[in-house]
Protein backbone atom coordinates (compact mmCIF):
# COMPACT_ATOMS: atom_id res chain seq x y z
CA UNK A 1 0.00 0.00 0.00
CA UNK A 2 2.90 2.36 0.75
CA UNK A 3 4.83 1.54 -2.14
CA UNK A 4 1.54 2.28 -4.40
CA UNK A 5 0.78 5.46 -2.52
CA UNK A 6 4.56 6.43 -3.25
CA UNK A 7 4.17 5.58 -6.64
CA UNK A 8 0.78 7.66 -6.74
CA UNK A 9 2.08 10.38 -5.16
CA UNK A 10 5.13 10.53 -7.90
CA UNK A 11 2.50 10.51 -10.55
CA UNK A 12 0.67 13.34 -9.73
CA UNK A 13 4.06 15.39 -9.08
CA UNK A 14 4.92 14.79 -12.62
CA UNK A 15 1.86 15.19 -13.96
CA UNK A 16 1.24 18.67 -12.27
CA UNK A 17 5.00 19.08 -13.97
CA UNK A 18 4.43 18.22 -16.85
CA UNK A 19 0.99 20.24 -17.41
CA UNK A 20 2.58 23.26 -16.08
CA UNK A 21 5.84 22.96 -18.87
CA UNK A 22 2.80 22.49 -21.66
CA UNK A 23 0.83 25.58 -20.32
CA UNK A 24 1.70 28.72 -22.69
CA UNK A 25 3.85 31.34 -21.10
CA UNK A 26 2.18 34.41 -20.05
CA UNK A 27 2.49 37.24 -22.02
CA UNK A 28 5.09 39.92 -21.77
CA UNK A 29 5.24 43.55 -23.34
CA UNK A 30 8.49 44.69 -24.91
CA UNK A 31 9.10 48.30 -25.95
CA UNK A 32 11.69 47.27 -28.98
CA UNK A 33 13.27 50.25 -31.14
CA UNK A 34 14.98 50.43 -34.38
CA UNK A 35 16.52 52.55 -36.98
CA UNK A 36 15.05 52.27 -40.10
CA UNK A 37 17.36 53.90 -42.51
CA UNK A 38 19.18 50.53 -43.11
CA UNK A 39 17.79 48.44 -45.86
CA UNK A 40 16.84 45.55 -46.16
CA UNK A 41 17.79 44.83 -42.67
CA UNK A 42 15.15 47.80 -41.65
CA UNK A 43 13.39 50.63 -43.30
CA UNK A 44 9.95 52.86 -43.53
CA UNK A 45 7.58 51.34 -46.08
CA UNK A 46 7.20 53.75 -49.29
CA UNK A 47 3.75 54.88 -48.14
CA UNK A 48 5.37 56.20 -45.01
CA UNK A 49 2.86 53.93 -42.60
CA UNK A 50 4.87 51.04 -41.27
CA UNK A 51 8.88 49.66 -40.90
CA UNK A 52 9.68 46.60 -43.10
CA UNK A 53 12.80 44.41 -43.62
CA UNK A 54 14.21 41.33 -42.39
CA UNK A 55 14.75 42.83 -38.85
CA UNK A 56 11.41 43.78 -38.51
CA UNK A 57 9.60 40.21 -39.76
CA UNK A 58 12.21 38.58 -37.79
CA UNK A 59 11.40 40.58 -34.44
CA UNK A 60 8.02 39.90 -35.06
CA UNK A 61 7.89 35.66 -35.78
CA UNK A 62 10.40 35.72 -32.71
CA UNK A 63 7.35 37.69 -30.82
CA UNK A 64 4.78 35.13 -32.12
CA UNK A 65 6.97 32.11 -31.05
CA UNK A 66 7.67 33.47 -27.25
CA UNK A 67 4.25 35.55 -26.68
CA UNK A 68 5.95 38.69 -26.50
CA UNK A 69 3.77 41.75 -27.39
CA UNK A 70 6.03 43.97 -29.14
CA UNK A 71 5.72 47.78 -29.77
CA UNK A 72 8.24 48.78 -32.49
CA UNK A 73 9.07 51.94 -32.61
CA UNK A 74 11.81 54.12 -34.90
CA UNK A 75 14.66 56.63 -33.81
CA UNK A 76 18.23 57.53 -35.01
CA UNK A 77 20.76 55.01 -34.14
CA UNK A 78 22.96 56.25 -31.16
CA UNK A 79 19.86 57.64 -29.41
CA UNK A 80 18.21 53.64 -29.73
CA UNK A 81 21.93 52.52 -28.23
CA UNK A 82 21.31 54.75 -25.48
CA UNK A 83 17.96 54.07 -24.71
CA UNK A 84 18.34 50.27 -24.29
CA UNK A 85 21.76 50.91 -22.27
CA UNK A 86 19.40 53.20 -19.66
CA UNK A 87 16.87 50.41 -20.15
CA UNK A 88 14.09 52.87 -21.63
CA UNK A 89 13.97 50.89 -23.94
CA UNK A 90 13.51 47.22 -23.29
CA UNK A 91 15.08 46.21 -26.65
CA UNK A 92 16.67 46.89 -29.95
CA UNK A 93 16.64 45.64 -33.19
CA UNK A 94 18.99 47.45 -35.67
CA UNK A 95 21.35 45.17 -37.13
CA UNK A 96 23.40 45.97 -34.37
CA UNK A 97 26.74 44.65 -33.95
CA UNK A 98 27.98 42.76 -31.14
CA UNK A 99 30.83 44.20 -29.61
CA UNK A 100 32.65 44.48 -26.05
CA UNK A 101 31.60 47.64 -25.83
CA UNK A 102 27.97 47.46 -25.81
CA UNK A 103 28.26 44.26 -23.78
CA UNK A 104 29.01 46.63 -20.89
CA UNK A 105 26.13 48.26 -21.41
CA UNK A 106 23.53 45.75 -22.34
CA UNK A 107 23.21 42.34 -22.96
CA UNK A 108 22.77 40.35 -26.45
CA UNK A 109 20.72 37.49 -27.64
CA UNK A 110 22.34 34.97 -29.50
CA UNK A 111 23.25 36.04 -33.01
CA UNK A 112 20.94 35.74 -35.89
CA UNK A 113 23.76 37.02 -39.34
CA UNK A 114 26.85 37.40 -39.68
CA UNK A 115 28.18 40.08 -41.31
CA UNK A 116 31.40 41.64 -43.29
CA UNK A 117 32.02 44.52 -44.35
CA UNK A 118 32.70 44.85 -48.73
CA UNK A 119 33.69 47.56 -50.77
CA UNK A 120 31.14 48.94 -53.12
CA UNK A 121 32.56 51.07 -56.53
CA UNK A 122 30.86 52.28 -59.68
CA UNK A 123 31.28 49.70 -62.69
CA UNK A 124 34.14 50.44 -64.57
CA UNK A 125 36.24 51.83 -61.88
CA UNK A 126 39.82 50.29 -62.71
CA UNK A 127 41.20 51.99 -59.76
CA UNK A 128 39.75 50.28 -56.27
CA UNK A 129 39.57 46.48 -56.38
CA UNK A 130 40.53 46.13 -52.62
CA UNK A 131 41.00 47.18 -49.43
CA UNK A 132 44.85 48.81 -49.65
CA UNK A 133 43.44 50.30 -52.59
CA UNK A 134 41.47 52.53 -50.88
CA UNK A 135 44.26 54.70 -50.34
CA UNK A 136 44.06 58.56 -51.97
CA UNK A 137 40.35 57.16 -52.11
CA UNK A 138 37.33 59.24 -50.41
CA UNK A 139 35.02 56.54 -49.42
CA UNK A 140 31.12 56.77 -48.01
CA UNK A 141 30.63 55.09 -44.52
CA UNK A 142 27.55 55.04 -42.39
CA UNK A 143 28.82 56.97 -38.82
CA UNK A 144 29.35 54.89 -35.43
CA UNK A 145 29.59 51.99 -37.98
CA UNK A 146 32.46 48.72 -38.55
CA UNK A 147 32.76 50.41 -41.81
CA UNK A 148 33.84 53.82 -40.28
CA UNK A 149 35.97 51.96 -38.19
CA UNK A 150 38.01 50.16 -40.77
CA UNK A 151 38.45 52.95 -42.89
CA UNK A 152 39.92 54.84 -40.68
CA UNK A 153 42.47 52.00 -40.11
CA UNK A 154 43.23 52.50 -44.49
CA UNK A 155 46.38 55.02 -44.58
CA UNK A 156 45.53 57.83 -46.57
CA UNK A 157 41.70 56.71 -47.21
CA UNK A 158 39.14 59.78 -46.61
CA UNK A 159 36.38 58.29 -44.56
CA UNK A 160 33.15 60.67 -45.74
CA UNK A 161 30.45 59.93 -42.87
CA UNK A 162 26.91 59.73 -43.43
CA UNK A 163 23.80 59.39 -40.67
CA UNK A 164 22.37 56.95 -42.78
CA UNK A 165 23.84 54.24 -45.12
CA UNK A 166 22.16 55.03 -47.97
CA UNK A 167 22.84 58.61 -48.25
CA UNK A 168 26.57 57.36 -49.11
CA UNK A 169 25.19 55.13 -51.37
CA UNK A 170 23.50 57.96 -53.04
CA UNK A 171 26.77 59.97 -53.50
CA UNK A 172 28.81 56.92 -54.56
CA UNK A 173 25.76 56.42 -57.77
CA UNK A 174 26.84 60.15 -58.51
CA UNK A 175 29.56 60.21 -58.65
CA UNK A 176 30.49 62.17 -55.61
CA UNK A 177 32.23 59.94 -53.45
CA UNK A 178 34.90 57.15 -55.08
CA UNK A 179 33.70 54.02 -52.81
CA UNK A 180 31.39 52.79 -49.81
CA UNK A 181 32.36 50.56 -47.56
CA UNK A 182 29.37 48.55 -45.99
CA UNK A 183 28.12 45.41 -44.50
CA UNK A 184 27.92 43.02 -47.45
CA UNK A 185 23.48 42.30 -46.79
CA UNK A 186 23.35 45.97 -47.19
CA UNK A 187 25.69 45.98 -50.45
CA UNK A 188 23.98 43.62 -52.21
CA UNK A 189 20.65 45.46 -52.29
CA UNK A 190 22.35 48.28 -53.74
CA UNK A 191 24.32 46.48 -56.51
CA UNK A 192 21.33 44.20 -57.22
CA UNK A 193 19.67 47.07 -58.86
CA UNK A 194 21.31 47.55 -62.38
CA UNK A 195 20.59 50.91 -63.10
CA UNK A 196 22.54 51.82 -59.79
CA UNK A 197 25.40 50.19 -61.65
CA UNK A 198 27.23 49.18 -59.08
CA UNK A 199 29.36 46.18 -58.06
CA UNK A 200 31.75 44.60 -55.23
CA UNK A 201 35.00 44.32 -55.18
CA UNK A 202 37.83 42.71 -53.19
CA UNK A 203 36.89 40.16 -50.24
CA UNK A 204 34.74 40.85 -47.70
CA UNK A 205 36.68 41.72 -44.39
CA UNK A 206 35.88 42.27 -40.29
CA UNK A 207 33.15 40.16 -40.22
CA UNK A 208 30.87 40.68 -37.34
CA UNK A 209 27.65 39.54 -35.83
CA UNK A 210 24.18 40.84 -35.79
CA UNK A 211 21.84 39.94 -32.02
CA UNK A 212 18.97 41.43 -30.91
CA UNK A 213 20.07 44.00 -27.96
CA UNK A 214 18.38 43.95 -24.75
CA UNK A 215 18.07 46.34 -21.45
CA UNK A 216 20.43 44.35 -19.11
CA UNK A 217 17.27 44.48 -16.51
CA UNK A 218 15.02 42.42 -18.60
CA UNK A 219 16.52 38.89 -18.15
CA UNK A 220 12.98 37.00 -18.94
CA UNK A 221 12.66 38.81 -22.08
CA UNK A 222 16.17 37.80 -23.18
CA UNK A 223 15.69 34.18 -22.24
CA UNK A 224 12.50 34.47 -24.43
CA UNK A 225 13.92 36.62 -27.41
CA UNK A 226 16.51 33.46 -27.77
CA UNK A 227 13.72 30.85 -27.51
CA UNK A 228 11.98 32.20 -29.79
CA UNK A 229 14.99 32.81 -32.54
CA UNK A 230 16.16 28.90 -31.63
CA UNK A 231 12.29 27.81 -33.11
CA UNK A 232 12.47 30.28 -35.91
CA UNK A 233 16.21 28.83 -37.07
CA UNK A 234 14.71 25.41 -36.02
CA UNK A 235 11.32 25.83 -38.30
CA UNK A 236 13.00 27.30 -40.98
CA UNK A 237 11.76 30.94 -41.07
CA UNK A 238 14.93 32.36 -40.53
CA UNK A 239 16.34 31.16 -43.94
CA UNK A 240 12.90 31.68 -45.48
CA UNK A 241 13.01 35.77 -44.31
CA UNK A 242 17.04 35.67 -45.55
CA UNK A 243 15.78 34.47 -48.98
CA UNK A 244 13.04 36.91 -48.82
CA UNK A 245 14.74 40.12 -47.93
CA UNK A 246 19.01 39.35 -48.57
CA UNK A 247 19.26 36.88 -50.80
CA UNK A 248 16.46 37.96 -53.31
CA UNK A 249 17.71 41.74 -53.03
CA UNK A 250 20.91 41.07 -54.60
CA UNK A 251 19.15 39.70 -57.89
Amino acid sequence: MKRWTRTWASWVVISFFLAACAAPRPQIKAVVGTSASFPPFESVSPDQRSLVGFDIDLMKAIAARSNIEVELTNMPYEPLLAGIAKCTYDAGIAAIEVDDNLKTRMSFSDPYFEVGQVIVVKQGNPTITERETLTGQTVGVQANSTGAAEVDKIPGAQAKIYPAIDQAFDQLIGGLVDAVVADNAVALSYVGVPANNLKIVGKPFATRHYAIAVCSQRTELLQRINSGLAAVRADGTLSRLTQQWITSSSR
